[in-house]
């Protein structure tokens, strides 16, 4: 029974690594749309502006724009979906390897 529970957490952990990857992507591209003139009404930008824009402005809310406004809130993203990825789910599949 303990295999099942194991199976479930490396199931758990690998599809948590996935979304935290395409995550990533899409906030470099947030960030990358950022720095050139991009069409406001083409869908791609609309939707990396949708996805993202929930997350990046409680970070903005949290952390005052530093050094001539500029936006850090990309980068402090990024670093906690690495740290997540790194400390969550590698427990995630140290756990599940210990009860299989």
């Amino acid at each position: 029974m303990m295999f099942v529970i194991s199976n479930l957490l490396v199931a758990v952990a690998k599809i948590l690594d996935i979304g935290l990857s395409l995550y990533m992507w899409v906030i470099i591209g947030r960030a990358v749309v950022s720095w050139v003139n991009a069409d406001p009404y083409n869908p791609i930008v609309r939707f990396l502006y949708t996805a993202t824009e929930p997350v990046l402005s409680a970070i903005r809310r949290r952390i005052p724009a530093l050094y001539g406004g500029m936006d850090f809130s990309p980068v402090l993203v990024i670093l906690a979906i690495v740290f997540i990825r790194a400390f969550v789910v590698q427990t995630l599949l140290q756990l599940a390897a210990r009860l299989a």
